[in-house]
């Protein structure tokens, strides 16, 4: 029996965090596309890495809770990485809210149930949750505590409430920042830590969509002006998930970590400030 890393999403992020902190652990890693989860372990067992592809989709909880009993045939779970979703350009309304927002809560809750004493988890949400105006504090009590299967019920993830697909990202976005700070006081009652890691725009297979879609000269505006003038690397968001997995991080629980180069700076208080 080993330790169990638990992984969503077949991408460059989730593959760069595995790489970084899943040595010497069974390495679980759940996608919709399995041909996608089996590319990214062939990768990683070749690296010397022990890792397993299995079907999973994120908008179901019972497809959550079977990739959970794969995992804990193997062992138990010490570590999850969420870097499962669905961009603005690419999936509805309705999707990005069931598969984004629900399924990152059910995934935290789920995992909470069982992560072992000492675990420890991030999720990745995104820089779009923090552009979007500020919610009341009973709406962030809302994202943050109502019960899973109610949360899509909430008159403010109500589609005649949501602008496009984009306002739906940033909500469901900062829903997971919310569901991260709620949790990690489960998670806390069983010893171990949960946090997010907000990144902004990450070379990835999903963000070249992103910069070849309708939003693309948006995209690359945003990266030219801010202080870091150019995207970030998966690598470098597995800096920061290998601070927070870390010991390092043992004090660190419930927080989001914004890394996207000082284009959220730059989008309130520089030259990607919206004109009124």
């Amino acid at each position: 029996m080993k330790d169990v890393m638990i992984v969503t999403g077949a991408g460059q992020i989730s593959m760069a965090i595995a790489r970084r902190m899943g040595y010497g652990k069974k390495i679980v890693l759940g996608d919709k596309n399995k041909k996608n989860a089996e590319a990214i372990a062939k990768i990683m067992n070749e690296a010397g890495f022990d890792c397993v592809p299995v079907e999973m989709d994120l908008s179901s909880r019972e497809s959550i809770k079977a990739m959970i009993e794969v995992a804990q045939g193997f062992g138990d779970i010490t570590m999850l990485v969420n870097g499962a979703g669905v961009s603005p350009s690419q999936a509805s309304i309705a999707t990005i809210l069931k598969v984004d927002l629900y399924g990152t809560a059910v995934l935290l809750e789920e995992v909470g149930k069982v992560i072992k004493e000492g675990g420890v988890g991030v999720t990745i949400s995104s820089q779009s949750g923090w552009r979007m105006p500020a919610l009341t504090a009973q709406e962030d009590e809302q994202l943050a505590t109502t019960p899973t299967e109610e949360l899509l019920k909430l008159p403010l993830l109500q589609e005649e409430n949501i602008r496009d697909t984009l306002h739906a990202y940033q909500l469901a976005k900062r829903c997971n920042e919310k569901r991260v700070m709620a949790q990690s006081v489960e998670w806390g009652k069983r010893g171990a830590r949960i946090n997010d890691i907000a990144p902004g725009i990450i070379v990835t297979p999903l963000a070249l969509d992103e910069f070849n879609g309708p939003r693309g000269d948006f995209y690359k505006n945003m990266f030219a002006n801010c202080p870091a003038k150019r995207p970030g690397t998966a690598d470098e968001v597995a800096n920061v998930a290998e601070l927070l997995m870390s010991d390092k991080g043992a004090f660190i629980t419930g927080s989001t970590f914004l890394i996207d180069g000082g284009a959220t700076s730059s989008y309130f208080y520089g030259p990607l400030k919206p004109k009124d």
